[in-house]
């Protein structure tokens, strides 16, 4: 179906003009800078009445779709239809399910599903290890580049945990380095400056991608290891939670149970020095490690929040409105750049030939979070009752409105 955006604020990490943009079967077929574009063959027309922004649809890197195995937290039709509502249109889901994604059969059943779905592009991780036992390589891992392979993960991450055996770590890396993967690493075990500086000093010629930063002395590590080895292919992720809260909004609601995160939340200087880092690029993304539970998962101590829903608004009032980022940095923080690392051709940029993996949004509408009307399972966020800017209007996967407030 043909769909014209008229008169919107057209931006990206590469673009900032008023025009239109003209879709068709599925792709972005032209970008109409200072523009009017007809109605013409009869197809959709939205009109952003040069107010409303359209960019390219947001990339995580890094969440938890709990399927299989805890539908009870999330299925994967609640979490597309939450990630669809937040504007995300490529999604990577983390292996520590029950069994933990492990092999390429059980990333292929769920990327299957997904896709049947229709709501996002989504795409597995693989574990490093099997089981996510840490104990020997992935049945992935071990079958070799030789394999034949109908589906290459863009991560292979033992989320939700390190890879304590160091030998082991470096074969696992130096394997994924084989196949060409980027392998995404927890960082927390001995702490997550030590974890950092561990997987920085293994020496392994791997793309390695550091989840979840936190804290400010693995900012500094990771600040001195991009300055000194400028063309190193780390990369880095912060959350939006960790950009803007403290571990006073933890306490606040009970560290122990529903402000319980992994890694946690922490002082105001951690805090600040994450927004320096996303500010100078030693922080290239933010990943809103979405982790929903239920009730009483939290109040039994289970570490996450539901994040796909609330995070452009928290992002958008956080960095742009109060630490004066530009909505360019910011699109490149949630789209260029983690499609740049995944490898996601097609993605992260408005341009003719592109997917038409569109989000709209307003950014001057305040919105009050209220976490029971996710479309996640997991309801729990520390972001209830705040007022907030910035809403997704509409969201567009490959040509189709999968979301439209």
């Amino acid at each position: 179906m043909k769909i014209i955006f008229r008169n919107f604020r057209v931006i990206d990490a590469f673009t900032d003009v008023t025009g239109s943009v003209i879709v068709d079967g599925g792709r972005i077929v032209d970008v109409v800078p200072d523009a009017v574009v007809p109605h013409g063959d009869g197809g959709l027309v939205f009109d952003g009445c040069g107010r409303l922004v359209l960019t390219s649809g947001f990339v995580d890197m890094h969440a938890h779709f709990r399927e299989p195995g805890s539908s009870g937290k999330e299925t994967l039709e609640s979490a597309s239809l939450a990630a669809a509502r937040g504007g995300y249109t490529s999604v990577v889901c983390m292996a520590n399910t029950s069994p933990p994604v492990d092999n390429e059969a059980a990333a292929i059943s769920i990327k299957r599903r997904a896709d049947a779905i229709g709501l996002i592009s989504l795409y597995p991780a693989i574990s490093l290890t099997e089981g996510m036992n840490g104990k020997k390589l992935s049945p992935y891992l071990a079958a070799g580049r030789s394999a034949v392979r109908t589906y290459s993960p863009p991560l292979l991450s033992e989320d939700g945990r390190d890879v304590a055996d160091e030998g082991l770590l470096r074969t696992a890396l130096r394997a994924a380095a084989e196949g060409g993967h980027t392998v995404s690493c927890h960082c927390d075990f001995g702490g997550e400056d030590a974890a950092v500086k561990r997987v920085l000093e293994l020496g392994v010629d791997c793309r390695i991608h550091i989840a979840h930063v936190s804290a400010k002395g693995a900012v500094n590590l990771l600040r001195d290891h991009k300055s000194h080895a400028p063309e190193s292919p780390v990369t880095a992720e912060a959350t939006p939670h960790h950009i803007a809260l403290t571990r006073g909004d933890a306490e606040a609601s009970g560290a122990e149970t529903f402000g319980k995160v992994a890694p946690p939340l922490r002082s105001e200087e951690h805090r600040l020095e994450l927004i320096e880092g996303l500010r100078d690029g030693v922080i290239d993304v933010i990943a809103t490690d979405h982790a929903p539970h239920t009730t009483d998962d939290k109040l039994n101590g289970a570490p996450g929040f539901s994040g796909l829903e609330t995070a452009f608004a928290v992002c958008y009032t956080t960095l742009v409105k109060r630490y004066n980022f530009s909505l360019q940095k910011l699109f490149s923080l949630l789209s260029a750049e983690p499609a740049r690392i995944l490898g996601l051709s097609g993605c992260g940029a408005i341009a003719a030939g592109n997917n038409a993996d569109i989000v709209v949004l307003d950014t001057e509408r305040e919105t009050v979070i209220d976490g029971d009307t996710f479309a996640s399972r997991g309801k729990n966020t520390l972001f209830s009752g705040r007022k907030l800017y910035g809403s997704v209007v509409l969201t567009l996967h490959d040509g189709r409105v999968v979301y439209q407030a």
